[in-house]
């Protein structure tokens, strides 16, 4: 194989495509946050009661409150971090 300048180029953005992607992956995963309840009473105030009465906390079992946050997670357009939020404050509240 003939080394020349075109497929250095090529190889070295290969390379460095390849170690952003590793590293964009790696920082998304050390962002990710446990739930805080203080934030989740607020957001589930503000974003479940904007479109129904919010229900009491003590209305579904800590794993039925996981399917129904996840439900409505794509119904509410949520962040992954508001979803978590949302679902501390649930869980520890019943």
């Amino acid at each position: 194989m003939k080394l020349t300048i075109k497929t250095l180029n090529r190889t070295l953005l290969a390379v460095a495509v390849v170690s952003i992607a590793g590293m964009s992956t790696a920082t998304m995963a050390s962002e990710k946050q446990a739930g805080d309840f203080g934030r989740g009473a607020m957001q589930w105030v503000d974003h479940c009661g904007r479109c129904h009465n919010v229900r009491d906390p003590k209305e579904l079992r800590d794993d039925q409150w996981v399917s129904t946050v996840y439900h409505m997670r794509i119904r509410a357009g949520l962040t992954g971090q508001q979803t978590r939020d949302i679902l501390t404050f649930l869980q520890a509240s019943n």
